[in-house]
């Protein structure tokens, strides 16, 4: 549907990406993945028809059609939040147009010439393409489907009528996903599309995209996301973008397999050239030796070079020794909390215990960013009280710090700035964990990415030891490695932690503690996130399929219950375990060729007109040095494949344990 042909794009002295060719056909489902500043907004963009490439072209069939969302910055004015739906309709208007005036056309041609008229089967037969492109996208159901999306997303009734102003931010992101949705383009381009979603429409839209009839290109920094959605993924790394067939788990496997068998290939070719080069250093000058000294001059001249991959740099910082705290670090009674005459808290009570690692969900609106400030202790609130335990030092992040970071000051400038005690060394030095080195701490924060700014507030938090971290949406523009470091390191971290976030794959192995916010009220959880999650989908089950308005304890709910868990355990067998099958067949068939060629290598060895031809010998001395090297890294992999598999097996057991 869409070709890209050697695409090019640079801003300034930094170059993006270069002679990138690719087609994107229908029902594909692409992940696009790479650091914070390489480009994938960009490219997004240009395929949408918003940025210009230096160099290349797009091009779209004549049918296609293209939907974008971006990270932010969408507001809509002068609509209700029905009425703005309904513009998404524009293209199924023209379409209703269109067939009237078939239909119009055809009864007038059969009225005036019969209905033998030989114009009439062109008018048919672009009435029934009409009629099926209308059915294709559900034009004849329009407003219950706008009911079904906008739900979806987590707006009620009672929203349907209000005005979009009333709105916030993450809202109207909502309002265009669901605009893009109804619109149903053939391609729809996603740029971290989860950011202002809750557990619960995130998980909605998941769904809803799996079965989504067209092609899907999404930017996003959520792992499980991905991995449910997408079977290609593009990495763009040092200006080159790389191609890897299967979802993101299956991508993370290659990518490191690649890497290995790269490391390899350099190496035994600088062996090569090491033995080479003495050969020639030791012979250069005896007569007898001169054609072969030529012989392998002429061989370093025309090897290509193995390439060193461009090793992208990561976050590198740990969290102060933080001073132990009281068992009780804060405790909340009777909180109130409303915003005019809208009520967030009633009467709410929590106790945060120390080394409690708490994730705190709910729905948009519910909360949950207002109860993280709360007890960072930079809100106020209407009735209650806000206990601090014994030597609580708090320390609070929020995704509208990064936004809130002045634009004129450089990001050394933000840093002293709030810490005039630090030297500038140190505060460089700090900077340089967070990938600011060198004249990057004088660039202005106006000039900064989304991800760069996350960072830049980030490193804030470290100026001070803290016991008790509060993190609402910490991973929002953070690429897929930043994430991981900030995952690895709050794993680490001895304190407390009280996280509000969606992204199940970075909460999962950090909280043993779930609060779920609504209704004014909390409701607490001991124990996992994955716990949470299988209880809520257990609860939620009985309402989403129970239209009898029996009880839902009945046996043969019970028996579809079962049913549906072992289902379920099924789908999250089989997403577990495909790309590590996936990964362990393209390994065990790579071993098999390599062998296959070793062996025929060693054949050639025993055989004395081998021995004739130097020129021969030496490529194949350098060919089996290879690819012994590589069959050592293969081996390791498909061990490291073959025990992640079994472990995986263990985890959910043999497939007929669910029937």
């Amino acid at each position: 549907m869409i070709t890209l042909s050697n695409l090019s794009k640079r801003y300034g002295e930094k170059l993006l990406f270069e002679r990138f060719s690719f087609r994107i056909n229908e029902g594909s489902r692409i992940a696009l993945l790479g650091a914070n500043g390489a480009g994938k907004s960009t490219l997004l963009k240009i395929i949408a028809g918003l940025v210009e490439p230096d160099s290349g072209t797009v091009r779209c069939a004549r049918t296609a059609t293209v939907g974008y969302l971006p990270q932010d910055g969408v507001y809509h004015r002068g609509l209700t939040l029905l009425e703005e739906a309904w513009t998404a309709f524009e293209g199924i208007l023209r379409l209703e147009e269109e067939i009237t005036d078939l239909s119009d056309r055809i009864r007038l041609t059969t009225a005036e010439e019969g209905p033998s008229s030989p114009f009439l089967p062109a008018l048919v037969d672009e009435l029934g393409r009409a009629q099926h492109d209308m059915e294709r996208r559900e034009g004849y159901r329009k407003e219950s489907k706008i009911k079904e999306i906008l739900f979806g997303l987590g707006f009620t009734e009672r929203d349907l009528h209000r005005e979009t102003e009333e709105f916030s931010g993450g809202w109207h992101m909502r309002i265009e996903m669901a605009k893009l949705l109804l619109a149903e383009p053939s391609v729809l381009l996603l740029d971290e599309p989860t950011n202002h979603l809750d557990l619960e429409s995130l998980e909605w839209i998941e769904e809803y995209l799996r079965s989504y009839r067209g092609a899907l290109l999404i930017v996003s920094h959520d792992s499980r996301f991905l991995d449910n959605l997408v079977d290609q993924v593009l990495d763009v790394t040092g200006s080159a973008i790389t191609s890897y067939s299967g979802n993101y788990s299956s991508y993370l496997l290659q990518r490191e397999t690649r890497r290995k068998i790269s490391e390899a290939s350099r190496e035994n070719q600088r062996k090569l050239i090491e033995r080479t080069n003495r050969f020639v250093e030791r012979f250069r000058y005896k007569n007898t030796k001169a054609s072969q000294v030529q012989s392998r001059l002429k061989m370093l001249e025309k090897l290509q070079r193995v390439e060193q991959e461009v090793e992208q740099r990561d976050i590198a910082f740990s969290f102060p020794d933080p001073p132990r705290s009281g068992r009780i670090v804060m405790e909340l009674k009777d909180l109130a909390k409303s915003y005019g005459d809208v009520t967030v808290f009633g009467s709410l009570s929590l106790v945060v215990n120390r080394e409690d690692r708490i994730a705190c969900i709910g729905v948009n609106g519910s909360g949950k960013s207002t109860l993280a400030r709360i007890i960072a202790g930079i809100e106020p609130f209407n009735r209650g009280k806000r206990l601090p335990g014994h030597n609580v030092i708090p320390a609070y992040y929020s995704q509208n710090m990064a936004d809130a970071l002045h634009p004129d000051k450089t990001v050394l400038e933000t840093l002293s700035g709030l810490a005039p005690e630090h030297s500038s060394g140190a505060l460089r030095s700090l900077l340089g964990s967070f990938l600011f080195s060198g004249d990057d701490v004088f660039k202005p924060v106006s000039v900064l990415s989304g991800g760069e700014k996350s960072r830049l507030a980030l490193a804030k938090m470290l100026l001070e030891p803290a016991n008790f971290l509060i993190l609402d949406e910490p991973t929002n523009h953070l690429d897929a490695r930043s994430k991981t470091v900030l995952q690895q390191r709050l794993r680490d971290y001895p304190g407390t932690l009280f996280i509000v976030s969606h992204d199940r794959d970075f909460l999962a192995p950090l909280v043993t503690r779930v609060i779920a916010l609504g209704h004014g009220g909390v409701d607490e959880y001991p124990g996992s996130l994955e716990d949470y999650l299988e209880r809520l989908h257990r609860l939620r089950e009985p309402e989403r399929n129970d239209t009898t308005g029996k009880p839902p304890d009945t046996p043969a709910t019970a028996d579809r219950d079962r049913k549906r868990h072992e289902a379920r355990r099924r789908q999250e067998r089989y997403r577990k375990t495909k790309p590590l099958r996936e990964s362990l067949a393209t390994v065990e068939q790579a071993i098999q060729d390599k062998e296959s060629r070793k062996a025929a290598i060693e054949a050639a060895f025993a055989d004395r007109e081998t021995f004739s031809d130097e020129r021969l010998i030496q490529s194949l001395h350098k060919e089996h040095a290879e690819l012994a090297a590589n069959l050592e890294s293969l081996y390791d992999e498909w061990t490291r494949n073959e025990e992640a598999l079994e472990t995986a097996e263990r985890e959910y057991g043999p497939p007929d344990s669910y029937s």
